[in-house]
């Protein structure tokens, strides 16, 4: 097919990425130590301007995560967006979405900062979360990927976005 029939796939992809499939990249399941490969790509889709995330993940990394994603984490200027930001959507979903807080936390939690970045972005929100109706007991009524679903926001894996790229180690 000539290059002036094939189809325009549209802009790539913006995504916005949830603390859990950062300390499931990184401290869980793909080590930066064996796959090397993923981290050079997860640095270009950053230099790309297309991996984001708010900064209310850091201060959860900052918090939990390990000495390593944490350093990582504190290295990474371009991804963090300012609270600030994000701010009146995170806080309209909130209000939409009650049932998304974890009655329990201690701190502000970035779930809906996430989705509000995805939506500010058109893009894509990135969680390890599942929906509600698929845990046992769940804590709360709502997660991401419940959240995504009702506002139309694609919601996909750390590795779903490996997929989406048509990434191989």
């Amino acid at each position: 097919m000539a290059n002036s029939q094939m189809s325009n796939p549209g802009p790539l992809p913006t995504y916005s990425v949830d603390s859990s499939s950062l300390m499931d990249w990184q401290a869980r399941f793909y080590p930066t130590d064996v796959f090397t490969g993923l981290v050079h790509r997860v640095e270009a889709l950053i230099v790309d301007g297309r991996f984001r995330a708010p900064a209310l993940v850091r201060e959860e990394i900052e918090v939990v995560g390990t000495a390593g994603l944490i350093q990582w984490v504190q290295n990474q200027t371009d991804v963090f967006i300012p609270t600030s930001d994000v701010l009146a959507d995170a806080q309209a979903i909130q209000n939409q979405f009650p049932g998304l807080r974890d009655p329990k936390a201690e701190f502000e939690e970035a779930d809906a900062y996430v989705i509000a970045l995805a939506r500010m972005h058109s893009g894509i929100a990135v969680t390890q979360e599942t929906s509600a109706a698929e845990k046992r007991n769940p804590k709360r009524t709502h997660f991401i990927p419940d959240v995504c679903r009702e506002l139309g926001i694609p919601c996909i894996s750390l590795l779903g976005l490996i997929r989406r790229e048509k990434w191989n180690f």
